[in-house]
């Protein structure tokens, strides 16, 4: 059994003394692992860093196997962002977030092509302009696994304009007037995500990290009885450090 693919790096295990396990999110296999023999050699430890785009060669005798990867790099995106903590922050958190909700060995092109989409803003945008991406990003994440948010009408009134609330228990948005009654149970649904859009201002993006964060959170502790990746709080604790605006 053997193909080739294009993948992004998620996370590396170490296993032996000189190879190691990596987790990808390939374009048509799904999140797959593979053991990569040599994976300390000076050729392909950068390669490995999570983030990065890599062409991979997967090969075994079985189809359930592990089985052993051959790399190329094809996009070293990790090594754009040493230099801004919050740039890294974010890429740890997507990859990680991608290797905690998807099973393994499923297609996800949509998230893949997603990610790889998300990836390259992050490396060529500013901080924290990328951030609206990365919300983007976790909700067609939420859709591809069977959670989508319906933000484009108030679930009571029906109407397109001032909404302001987001459901925890349906998904669906709600205008400011309408929520009135029980807003503080309400999810703020951030500007750039209603009908209306426009650029974000004051919480909007730590409201859009916390509103796709909770949907994830029932994601995980359905799927796997398990809370999200650390990395994907230390994130959210960054960008309130960094300051919320643009």
């Amino acid at each position: 059994m053997d193909w080739n693919d294009d993948g992004i790096v998620l996370g590396l295990r170490h296993f032996g003394e000189n190879s190691a396990i990596l987790e990808a999110l390939t374009r048509a296999h799904g999140r797959h692992l593979g053991l990569v023999r040599g994976a300390t050699s000076k050729r392909l430890k950068g390669a490995l860093e999570p983030g990065n785009g890599v062409k991979l060669h997967w090969r075994a005798r079985l189809d359930q196997q592990l089985g052993n990867y051959a790399i190329e790099l094809s996009s070293a995106r990790a090594a754009q962002m040493f230099a801004d903590g919050l740039k890294l922050m974010g890429l740890s958190s997507a990859c990680a977030i991608v290797a905690a909700a998807l099973p393994e060995r499923e297609a996800h092109t949509r998230v893949f092509e997603g990610l790889d989409a998300l990836l390259g803003s992050i490396a060529e945008k500013g901080s924290p302009d990328w951030v609206e991406d990365y919300v983007r990003f976790e909700i067609v994440l939420l859709e591809d696994l069977g959670f989508g948010l319906d933000l484009t009408q108030c679930a009571v009134t029906g109407v397109r304009e001032g909404l302001a609330f987001v459901s925890p228990k349906s998904g669906r948005a709600v205008t400011a007037a309408a929520a009135e009654p029980y807003r503080e149970r309400l999810l703020r649904l951030p500007r750039f995500l209603s009908p209306e859009d426009g650029p974000p201002q004051g919480n909007d993006l730590v409201d859009g990290l916390a509103l796709t964060g909770f949907f994830l959170e029932r994601v995980a502790q359905e799927t796997h009885g398990a809370p999200l990746p650390a990395a994907r709080g230390r994130f959210t604790e960054r960008l309130a450090a960094h300051g919320a605006g643009r």
